[in-house]
């Protein structure tokens, strides 16, 4: 639980610093492309670490859903066990008629999936145009 915190605290500050020096790097033309879609993919890699460290807790410390497992279920069977599954994220509580009560939406298994591709998008983009940059005419590195 101590290195989940720990790389949740270092994620998110990864992506703070990203943003700062994206934005350092908008207001001192020229721009260099390159740095900023690697910087971008950097932050959205970090965003994506950090939503997925922040579902793994919900899901380890009960979910972010106002009440944990009932003892019994509407129907008034016994609570048989509660299932915690780290990838997809999610905590579902097992009774004994079979029924199971989920927690934890897909909508953080969802960002954490669209910020780690969008990064893969951007790492790519940023090793394209840096490549494209050392093919042409007359360029220096």
């Amino acid at each position: 639980m101590v290195l989940m915190g720990a790389l949740l605290v270092v994620s998110a500050v990864t992506a703070v610093v990203a943003v700062v020096v994206i934005l350092i790097l908008l207001s001192h033309p020229p721009l260099p492309l390159p740095k900023v879609y690697a910087l971008i993919a950097l932050f959205l890699f970090s965003l994506a670490v950090a939503l997925y460290c922040y579902g793994w807790f919900s899901v380890s410390l009960g979910g972010p859903f106002p009440e944990l497992c009932q003892s019994e279920n509407e129907a008034g069977a016994e609570l048989a066990a509660i299932k915690q599954q780290y990838w997809p994220l999610r905590s579902a509580c097992l009774y004994s008629d079979g029924s199971t009560v989920e927690h934890v939406s897909m909508s953080i298994n969802v960002l954490v999936c669209l910020s780690a591709s969008s990064g893969l998008v951007s790492a790519g983009t940023s090793v394209f145009l840096r490549k494209r940059v050392g093919q042409s005419p007359g360029a220096t590195s």
